[in-house]
């Protein structure tokens, strides 16, 4: 029976979530990291963003359906990025500490939310679809 390191490490010889995955390679390591870091960027996506258009706040029941639905995306993706985390490699706690961090600095930062205010001032404004309230509330620990 193989035994799973119990501390961080360092290297591309590791398994990340499911047995065997990614592999000895480190084009593969390399694609783990990608995709861990990009998992954590879609849920902080996922937390700043308004999907559910406001035509759709007429009927309580269909925006109730989506905003649950997009509820139980967003903590199955970042539960997915947890059990990454515990593979206990330090490039996949790294990748998805970096995917969290752009992620919020994109869509739920003020510094982007300035660089917006600006861009509707001039005169060719671009309606950002994260700045608004968000359809979900804020990501509990």
């Amino acid at each position: 029976m193989k035994t799973q390191k119990i501390t961080f490490f360092w290297g591309n010889y590791t398994e990340v979530i499911f047995s065997g995955w990614p592999g000895q390679s480190f084009s593969s390591y390399i694609l783990a990291l990608v995709l861990v870091f990009v998992l954590g960027f879609a849920v902080e996506w996922l937390s700043h963003t308004k999907i559910i258009k406001s035509s759709c706040t007429t009927d309580k029941i269909t925006a109730g359906l989506l905003q649950t639905g997009m509820h139980g995306i967003r903590v199955g993706m970042a539960y997915l990025a947890m059990l990454a985390v515990m593979s206990m490699n330090v490039g996949v706690l790294l990748a998805a500490i970096a995917g969290y961090t752009v992620g919020f600095l994109i869509f739920g930062s003020t510094c982007v939310l300035v660089i917006n205010y600006n861009a509707k001032m001039s005169s060719t404004s671009m309606q950002l679809p994260f700045h608004d309230d968000p359809d979900l509330p804020p990501f509990n620990c």
